[in-house]
């Protein structure tokens, strides 16, 4: 005898981009609090550091997108 004691409906893909946002979200904070040391330490290369740290940040939110439009591409 079996009983059903809680059930799941919905989308699950909205946990999952919970999930999948934490990476992005630590790359993001490791890029820009390691670029403010750079800069502390050498401001005379600053605009190669920040440079750097755009495109850093570019690459984590590439990622970030790509896990909240994977949920509705295997969605059912």
């Amino acid at each position: 005898m079996s009983q059903t004691l809680a059930a799941v409906t919905g989308s699950l893909g909205s946990i999952g981009y919970g999930l999948a946002a934490i990476g992005p979200g630590v790359g993001v904070g490791i890029i820009f609090g390691n670029g403010t040391q750079a800069l502390a330490r050498q401001p005379e290369a600053a605009g190669l550091i920040r440079a750097n740290q755009i495109l850093g940040f570019a690459f984590c939110e590439a990622l970030a997108l790509i896990g909240l439009v994977m949920p509705f591409v295997y969605g059912p």
